[in-house]
């Protein structure tokens, strides 16, 4: 089939009006196909020449979406790039919405058939338009079409732009929650991306304040609570004190959740054993695996023993937090240095583990409070240091002024 491209003084508009209708009805034969065609190009002719562009734009889409099952890639991309143009005569920003929103919603309505090149066409209607929040909607159509059409790795790149986005945009509350969240479920299709996910689902429930209808977010922060919970190689997060998290505490259907959330942010091993007892059904209702569990809390249980201020674990309480063989002490040591969660030593010949660093499991108000106190320590010392340092600095100048007023003295005295 050959590819648009107008060589004619026809309008192209009106090309790409005429070229599908002819398709669309090239099976109903010349009687039922003739006024038809004809129809719809004189609706196309009108609305051109009323300068009527929101309309002409929605009769074209309906018009390319009746054939793009039956031309080339080629062809389709052609057929919406001359749709896409519209946007550029758009009367008003108003308009331009409304135009963007009509051909943005007939791309993305069949995400299986030919799903990448629709996203190719998102983009370029993206880059056609100038007006922000016009930009905004497309984007988010291209997050949808990227998860129903399984192409995300076509928008995971842009995906480092977001800050930059965001900017540009100038979105209110609302548009940010929809966004992050659109984001998070397509990095979900990804199982090597579920920190990225997590750190943008995250961001949609810290939109949330207590001000807020915060039954709209309960099912996204359990999602939240189970993905932490499933990720071996996720140990911190900032979930616990949200108050889209927090609700949960007191909701009969998801207690349990926060529970677990709790456990693995604040205590040990221990309360894990517990829990796991009282609550078998819980796991298997969300798809959590006991050993795995196991395995994070005793990696998080020798993270709070490292937290300690003394700086030195013994090796017996290793083993009793942990609840391992004593032979298991140095895996688990080691384990937890290769997560990147301790920096230490091992002292075989006094059975302890000297602690040089440590993560923490969250960041709240209780860290950032020992932070200010720690650097308010650091400060002092610093500031003792600098008056030892002006002190000694005053003492010698005051003795080598001293030894010359004794030289200059004894000088006099030979002479």
């Amino acid at each position: 089939m050959t590819t648009i491209v107008p060589t004619s003084e026809e309008d192209p508009f009106l090309a790409v009006v005429r070229f599908t209708s002819q398709l669309a009805w090239a099976d109903a034969g010349p009687e039922a196909a003739e006024p038809e065609i004809t129809r719809l190009c004189r609706e196309a002719e009108e609305s051109i020449v009323a300068g009527k562009w929101l309309e002409l734009a929605s009769l074209m889409v309906a018009s390319a979406e009746l054939v793009s099952s039956k031309i080339s890639e080629k062809d389709l991309e052609c057929t919406y790039t001359i749709i896409c143009s519209l946007v550029k005569n758009a009367n008003s920003p108003e308009d331009v919405l409304e135009m963007v929103k009509a051909i943005s919603s007939k791309v993305v309505q069949k995400p299986s058939d030919k799903a990448s090149l629709r996203l190719k066409i998102l983009f370029n209607l993206y880059n056609l338009v100038d007006h922000p929040y016009a930009r905004f909607q497309v984007y988010m159509k291209a997050l949808t079409l990227a998860v129903e059409g399984k192409v995300a790795e076509y928008v995971v790149p842009s995906f480092e732009k977001i800050d930059s986005f965001l900017k540009e945009w100038s979105l209110d509350t609302k548009d940010q929650r929809q966004l992050f969240l659109a984001i998070a479920n397509v990095l979900r299709e990804n199982k090597s991306l579920v920190k990225e996910s997590l750190k943008f689902l995250t961001k949609y429930l810290a939109s949330f304040s207590n001000e807020d209808a915060l039954d709209e977010a309960k099912e996204e922060a359990v999602r939240a609570v189970i993905e932490f919970v499933k990720a071996s190689s996720i140990f911190q997060c900032d979930l616990l004190d949200l108050p889209a998290v927090a609700q949960l505490e007191k909701d009969a259907k998801y207690a349990t959740v926060y529970q677990l959330l709790k456990i693995f942010l604040t205590q040990r091993l221990n309360a894990y054993m517990e829990f796991q007892a009282a609550n078998a059904e819980c796991l298997q209702t969300y798809g959590l695996v006991d050993e795995e569990c196991v395995t994070k809390m005793r990696l998080l249980s020798l993270v709070d023993l490292a937290s300690d201020e003394s700086g030195k674990i013994p090796y017996t309480s290793i083993k009793d937090t942990l609840q391992v063989k004593e032979e298991e002490v140095e895996l688990w040591i080691v384990k937890a240095i290769t997560a990147k969660l301790i920096d230490c030593k091992m002292d075989q010949m006094n059975q302890v583990v000297i602690v040089s660093r440590c993560s923490e499991r969250e960041f709240g108000s209780k860290q950032w409070q020992s932070l200010r106190t720690k650097l308010a320590t650091w400060r002092d010392n610093i500031g003792n240091v600098i008056s030892t340092i002006e002190s000694n600095k005053v003492t010698e100048e005051g003795s080598q002024a001293s030894s010359a007023s004794a030289a200059t003295i004894q000088g006099l005295g030979v002479r």
